[in-house]
């Protein structure tokens, strides 16, 4: 089963990893950072040998985004971010887990300092 781990964050400035821009992830010292980081390479390496990670993709800032809604009897797109919150989709990984045990263990691995993680499996239709 395909699930997609969506990653939400406000790094500001917008940059990636995102825990070297939140405020939550600069109080970190730096090695702490780097050896966090070093631990998600290796998560990333495991996932990849497996064949659990299908895609991972980093996000460019949300003022780069159009958005289209539908409006009368045609889309319009309009200059982004239009979301909800503070938290902006940063970036994504698609995973390929047996269980959905198994992508909820690897889901909570991705959540960093200063990021939400969503995990959602994939529709079929």
């Amino acid at each position: 089963m395909k699930y997609v781990v969506l990653i939400h964050s406000n790094p500001q400035p917008w940059g990636h990893p995102t825990i070297d821009f939140t405020e939550v992830g600069r109080a970190i010292p730096a090695d702490e950072r780097a050896a966090m980081g070093k631990e998600f390479d290796a998560l990333l390496t495991e996932l990849s040998a497996s064949g659990e990670l299908v895609s991972g993709m980093a996000l460019d800032a949300p003022s780069t985004s159009r958005t289209y809604r539908w409006e009368g009897k045609k889309p319009v797109s309009t200059d982004g971010p239009y979301a909800e919150s503070k938290e902006q989709l940063a970036g994504f990984f698609v995973l390929n887990c047996a269980t959905r045990e198994r992508a909820e263990e690897v889901a909570a691995k991705f959540a960093g300092p200063g990021d939400v993680v969503e995990l959602r499996p994939e529709m079929d239709f």
